[in-house]
Protein backbone atom coordinates (compact mmCIF):
# COMPACT_ATOMS: atom_id res chain seq x y z
CA UNK A 1 0.00 0.00 0.00
CA UNK A 2 1.38 3.58 -0.65
CA UNK A 3 2.03 5.91 2.14
CA UNK A 4 0.01 8.81 2.17
CA UNK A 5 1.61 11.79 2.94
CA UNK A 6 0.79 12.04 6.75
CA UNK A 7 2.30 8.77 7.20
CA UNK A 8 5.48 9.82 5.12
CA UNK A 9 5.58 13.14 7.71
CA UNK A 10 5.24 10.90 10.80
CA UNK A 11 8.40 9.59 9.45
CA UNK A 12 10.11 12.46 9.20
CA UNK A 13 9.32 13.69 12.49
CA UNK A 14 11.92 11.78 14.44
CA UNK A 15 14.71 12.50 11.58
CA UNK A 16 13.63 16.21 11.73
CA UNK A 17 13.96 17.06 15.59
CA UNK A 18 17.22 14.74 15.32
CA UNK A 19 18.76 16.83 12.58
CA UNK A 20 17.60 20.39 13.96
CA UNK A 21 19.47 19.42 17.08
CA UNK A 22 22.55 18.06 15.02
CA UNK A 23 22.31 21.60 13.21
CA UNK A 24 22.25 23.48 16.27
CA UNK A 25 25.57 21.52 17.54
CA UNK A 26 27.49 22.27 14.74
CA UNK A 27 25.93 25.21 12.97
CA UNK A 28 25.01 26.85 16.14
CA UNK A 29 27.04 26.31 18.79
CA UNK A 30 25.83 29.45 21.28
CA UNK A 31 22.30 28.36 20.74
CA UNK A 32 21.88 27.29 24.15
CA UNK A 33 25.28 28.74 25.17
CA UNK A 34 27.14 31.41 27.11
CA UNK A 35 24.48 34.18 28.80
CA UNK A 36 24.43 36.92 26.90
CA UNK A 37 22.22 40.78 27.78
CA UNK A 38 20.82 42.07 24.41
CA UNK A 39 20.08 45.74 26.03
CA UNK A 40 21.43 47.42 28.62
CA UNK A 41 19.42 46.60 31.87
CA UNK A 42 18.12 43.70 30.42
CA UNK A 43 17.09 40.59 32.81
CA UNK A 44 19.74 37.83 33.09
CA UNK A 45 18.93 35.22 30.47
CA UNK A 46 16.30 32.02 30.69
CA UNK A 47 17.76 29.31 32.72
CA UNK A 48 15.69 26.11 33.51
CA UNK A 49 15.42 27.58 37.00
CA UNK A 50 14.24 30.19 35.81
CA UNK A 51 13.69 33.27 33.26
CA UNK A 52 14.21 36.53 35.50
CA UNK A 53 10.96 38.15 35.08
CA UNK A 54 8.91 35.13 33.77
CA UNK A 55 7.53 31.90 34.80
CA UNK A 56 9.68 29.40 35.65
CA UNK A 57 11.06 27.42 33.14
CA UNK A 58 10.89 23.67 32.88
CA UNK A 59 10.74 20.82 30.95
CA UNK A 60 7.40 19.12 30.29
CA UNK A 61 6.35 15.97 32.51
CA UNK A 62 7.65 13.88 30.05
CA UNK A 63 10.93 15.36 30.29
CA UNK A 64 10.52 16.37 26.19
CA UNK A 65 9.64 19.33 24.05
CA UNK A 66 8.65 19.45 20.39
CA UNK A 67 12.27 21.12 19.07
CA UNK A 68 15.28 19.83 21.33
CA UNK A 69 16.92 23.02 21.68
CA UNK A 70 14.18 24.65 23.41
CA UNK A 71 13.20 24.84 26.98
CA UNK A 72 9.47 24.59 27.84
CA UNK A 73 8.06 27.50 28.80
CA UNK A 74 4.53 27.23 29.42
CA UNK A 75 1.59 29.21 28.47
CA UNK A 76 -1.43 29.92 30.08
CA UNK A 77 -4.06 27.17 29.59
CA UNK A 78 -6.21 30.17 28.81
CA UNK A 79 -4.03 31.76 26.13
CA UNK A 80 -4.30 28.70 23.42
CA UNK A 81 -6.59 26.04 22.15
CA UNK A 82 -5.56 22.71 22.78
CA UNK A 83 -5.95 20.28 19.76
CA UNK A 84 -4.83 17.08 17.92
CA UNK A 85 -2.83 18.60 14.66
CA UNK A 86 -1.72 17.80 11.82
CA UNK A 87 -4.65 15.09 12.47
CA UNK A 88 -7.49 17.51 13.45
CA UNK A 89 -5.87 20.64 11.37
CA UNK A 90 -3.11 20.32 8.56
CA UNK A 91 0.15 22.65 9.62
CA UNK A 92 0.58 24.57 6.77
CA UNK A 93 2.60 28.10 7.94
CA UNK A 94 5.15 29.11 9.85
CA UNK A 95 4.34 33.46 11.01
CA UNK A 96 7.22 34.91 11.75
CA UNK A 97 6.58 37.41 14.74
CA UNK A 98 8.65 40.15 16.52
CA UNK A 99 8.35 40.68 20.14
CA UNK A 100 8.33 44.29 21.05
CA UNK A 101 9.23 43.63 24.34
CA UNK A 102 12.32 41.59 26.08
CA UNK A 103 12.61 38.09 26.00
CA UNK A 104 11.54 37.38 29.69
CA UNK A 105 8.26 39.82 29.57
CA UNK A 106 6.67 37.59 26.69
CA UNK A 107 7.45 34.62 28.19
CA UNK A 108 5.55 36.10 31.15
CA UNK A 109 2.84 37.74 29.34
CA UNK A 110 2.16 33.97 27.35
CA UNK A 111 1.99 33.04 31.18
CA UNK A 112 -0.95 35.30 32.15
CA UNK A 113 -4.27 33.86 31.31
CA UNK A 114 -5.90 38.18 31.41
CA UNK A 115 -3.47 38.22 27.95
CA UNK A 116 -5.30 36.22 25.80
CA UNK A 117 -2.25 35.19 23.69
CA UNK A 118 0.77 33.15 23.00
CA UNK A 119 3.34 31.92 20.02
CA UNK A 120 5.34 28.04 19.82
CA UNK A 121 8.04 29.86 20.57
CA UNK A 122 9.92 32.57 21.05
CA UNK A 123 14.08 33.45 20.33
CA UNK A 124 15.88 35.87 22.02
CA UNK A 125 18.05 38.23 20.13
CA UNK A 126 21.14 36.87 21.04
CA UNK A 127 19.90 33.31 19.47
CA UNK A 128 21.39 31.72 22.47
CA UNK A 129 17.57 31.05 24.06
CA UNK A 130 14.42 29.28 22.48
CA UNK A 131 11.83 28.74 24.61
CA UNK A 132 8.69 26.71 23.97
CA UNK A 133 5.20 28.03 24.98
CA UNK A 134 2.96 25.97 23.33
CA UNK A 135 3.03 22.31 22.07
CA UNK A 136 3.42 22.07 18.01
CA UNK A 137 -0.25 20.13 17.95
CA UNK A 138 -1.95 22.96 19.73
CA UNK A 139 -2.79 26.16 18.65
CA UNK A 140 -1.58 29.57 19.92
CA UNK A 141 -3.05 32.54 19.27
CA UNK A 142 -0.41 34.91 17.36
CA UNK A 143 -2.14 35.70 14.26
CA UNK A 144 -4.74 37.45 14.76
CA UNK A 145 -6.88 34.95 12.30
CA UNK A 146 -8.39 32.30 13.73
CA UNK A 147 -7.80 30.02 10.22
CA UNK A 148 -4.44 30.73 9.97
CA UNK A 149 -3.73 30.00 13.91
CA UNK A 150 -5.26 26.90 13.27
CA UNK A 151 -3.05 25.76 10.37
CA UNK A 152 0.01 27.45 11.67
CA UNK A 153 3.10 27.56 13.79
CA UNK A 154 4.10 31.24 15.57
CA UNK A 155 7.67 32.36 16.21
CA UNK A 156 7.92 35.43 17.83
CA UNK A 157 11.55 36.58 18.27
CA UNK A 158 12.86 39.65 20.81
CA UNK A 159 13.29 42.81 18.84
CA UNK A 160 11.63 45.74 17.79
CA UNK A 161 10.15 46.52 14.16
CA UNK A 162 12.49 50.12 13.87
CA UNK A 163 15.81 48.60 15.11
CA UNK A 164 18.52 48.75 12.46
CA UNK A 165 19.67 45.06 12.33
CA UNK A 166 19.02 41.54 13.76
CA UNK A 167 21.54 39.59 14.82
CA UNK A 168 22.75 36.67 12.67
CA UNK A 169 23.10 34.00 15.54
CA UNK A 170 18.86 35.17 15.83
CA UNK A 171 18.43 34.35 12.28
CA UNK A 172 20.70 31.25 12.48
CA UNK A 173 18.57 29.96 15.31
CA UNK A 174 15.35 30.69 13.75
CA UNK A 175 15.99 29.00 10.36
CA UNK A 176 17.17 26.18 11.61
CA UNK A 177 13.49 25.88 13.72
CA UNK A 178 12.01 27.07 11.01
CA UNK A 179 13.38 24.02 8.47
CA UNK A 180 12.92 21.78 11.15
CA UNK A 181 9.51 22.35 11.59
CA UNK A 182 8.81 22.61 7.51
CA UNK A 183 10.50 18.86 6.81
CA UNK A 184 8.46 18.02 10.09
CA UNK A 185 4.86 18.81 8.33
CA UNK A 186 5.99 19.41 4.60
CA UNK A 187 5.59 22.88 4.42
CA UNK A 188 6.49 24.10 1.59
CA UNK A 189 10.12 26.78 2.00
CA UNK A 190 8.64 29.14 -0.08
CA UNK A 191 7.27 32.75 1.04
CA UNK A 192 3.93 32.00 0.52
CA UNK A 193 4.00 29.87 3.34
CA UNK A 194 6.69 31.09 5.73
CA UNK A 195 5.02 34.26 6.39
CA UNK A 196 5.05 37.73 8.31
CA UNK A 197 2.67 38.62 10.89
CA UNK A 198 2.09 41.57 8.99
CA UNK A 199 1.30 39.32 5.86
CA UNK A 200 -1.96 37.85 7.46
CA UNK A 201 -5.33 38.89 5.50
CA UNK A 202 -6.67 41.94 7.96
CA UNK A 203 -3.39 42.01 10.02
CA UNK A 204 -3.43 45.21 12.06
CA UNK A 205 0.23 44.46 12.71
CA UNK A 206 3.56 45.08 11.33
CA UNK A 207 6.36 42.60 12.32
CA UNK A 208 8.51 41.60 11.47
CA UNK A 209 9.04 45.21 9.88
CA UNK A 210 10.80 46.39 7.15
CA UNK A 211 14.92 46.17 8.35
CA UNK A 212 13.93 42.05 8.39
CA UNK A 213 15.68 40.56 6.17
CA UNK A 214 13.59 37.98 4.09
CA UNK A 215 15.80 37.32 1.54
CA UNK A 216 18.82 36.38 3.81
CA UNK A 217 16.43 34.38 6.52
CA UNK A 218 14.89 32.11 3.47
CA UNK A 219 18.64 31.57 2.61
CA UNK A 220 19.03 30.19 5.76
CA UNK A 221 16.48 27.99 5.72
CA UNK A 222 16.53 26.67 2.64
CA UNK A 223 20.09 25.82 3.90
CA UNK A 224 19.03 24.12 6.88
CA UNK A 225 16.03 22.59 5.00
CA UNK A 226 18.53 20.88 2.89
CA UNK A 227 20.68 19.59 5.27
CA UNK A 228 17.71 17.90 7.22
CA UNK A 229 16.12 16.27 4.45
CA UNK A 230 19.54 14.68 3.42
Amino acid sequence: MEDSPLSRRRLLWGAAGAAGTALAAVGLPQLMGPDEKVKAGQPSPMRKASVGAGPPATLRPDGSVDYAPAVWVEASESNYTPSDRPDAYPIEYVVIHLTTDIFPLMLAMFNDPAERVSAHYVISASGTRIAQCVRERDVAWHSGSIWYNYRSIGIEHEGWTDQPAYTDEMYQASAVLTATICAKYDVPVDRDHILGHVEIPLSTHEDPGPVWNWDKYMKLVETAHQRIRT
